[in-house]
């Protein structure tokens, strides 16, 4: 985490300085690199050092800082360029990230026991890899986390058409529709967090699916009426969903985790990449069919929700007597999810 912190320090003082368009975008590549570091080994971390509802509540908290990133940058963003050119903003990452590897560095112990710890071989490294992406059972609940979080993206990726376009608002105006957004999934997260100890991980992803595709719903139905497709009536949908997902994605990054007990950190490094590859090709392919209008938004978003649920109720039917808990209030290495004690 230290290092990757530090390399993306400097990745992103090479944006600062980059002469080129080309030499950007090999920094900005340099950027994505070193910043997935974090957000893997955070959530190994986790697992390494607690287990049960305090597991749980932190996976939470991860989770909505990892809502609330995507949704606050652009905030920031737009006030950094009021108040300075554009390599003011990567001059604002290098100092954030050399802020998040001295407080790592200082704060944090290392959590993984040397006799654990696999030799740093290539071939071994992308073998794990390659086994882990293969298994079937995590190849579903990996796709199921990933949708479910599509849901909430979807309007993240769009945005710059969704505010400016399609709201006609202008581009100092994303906060009224990240506010909310981030507020539902703060809350969502929090919500989690409280019920870590009373409720098992089975119901809160289908408690937080149930959230999600009501609000879904809710902003189809609204998108399609005229008195209701603008503000505040537009972002409503997207708030909701955002509150239902703050509320299962912990879990599934805990279950994740839990899958593949003796490699999490290639659990956690195979999920995050399904989920982002996912994104991205939302942001590029699916936006700019999807975001012609506020009804196209809404139900693309609906279907996304739709297959995730599918697929984790697939996993869960497929899965019976094979699968670690689910979020389980005890966390046990390796028990059924879809018992009654887990459900």
């Amino acid at each position: 985490m230290v290092t990757g912190a530090a390399v993306y320090a400097l990745a992103s003082i090479g944006c600062a300085l980059s002469p080129s368009l080309p030499v950007l975008l090999a920094f900005r590549v340099l950027q994505g690199m070193s910043a997935g570091a974090g957000t893997i080994v955070s959530r190994t971390v986790v697992r390494d050092l607690f287990e049960g509802a305090r597991a749980q509540r932190l996976m939470s908290t991860i989770a909505m800082i990892f809502g609330i990133g995507p949704a606050i940058a652009p905030i920031i963003g737009g006030w950094l360029l009021l108040a300075g050119p554009w390599p003011l903003v990567f001059w604002f990452l290098s100092v954030f990230g050399a802020i998040i590897a001295i407080t790592v560095l200082v704060l944090l112990p290392e959590s993984h026991p040397p006799h654990l710890r696999t030799p740093l071989d290539v071939r071994s490294v992308l073998g794990g890899v390659v086994s882990v992406a293969r298994m079937p059972r995590f190849q579903l609940l990996s796709a199921a986390s990933a949708l479910s979080f599509a849901g909430q993206f979807l309007y993240i990726g769009a945005a710059p058409i969704f505010i400016v376009t399609l709201l006609g608002l202008g581009e100092q105006d994303f906060w009224v529709f990240f506010v909310p957004m981030v507020a539902g999934m703060v809350l969502g997260s929090f919500t989690n967090g409280r019920l870590a100890e009373r409720v098992s991980g089975a119901r809160l992803i289908v408690g937080g699916q149930v959230v999600a595709l009501s609000g879904a719903l809710l902003g189809v139905v609204l998108a399609m009426l005229p008195a209701t497709a603008t503000l505040p009536w537009a972002v409503v949908g997207p708030t909701a969903i955002a509150f239902g997902t703050g509320i299962s994605l912990p879990v599934y990054q805990l279950t994740l985790l839990d899958t593949v007990p003796h490699a999490r950190g290639t659990a956690a490094s195979v999920s995050t990449f399904v989920m982002l590859v996912l994104n991205a090709t939302l942001t590029a392919v699916v936006v700019p069919l999807a975001a012609t209008s506020l009804a196209r938004l809404a139900l693309t978003s609906l279907g996304l929700l739709l297959l995730g649920i599918a697929l984790f109720h697939i996993h869960r039917v497929t899965g019976r007597g094979s699968t670690p808990a689910m979020g389980s209030r005890t966390l046990p290495e390796a028990t059924d999810l879809t018992t009654p004690e887990a459900v």
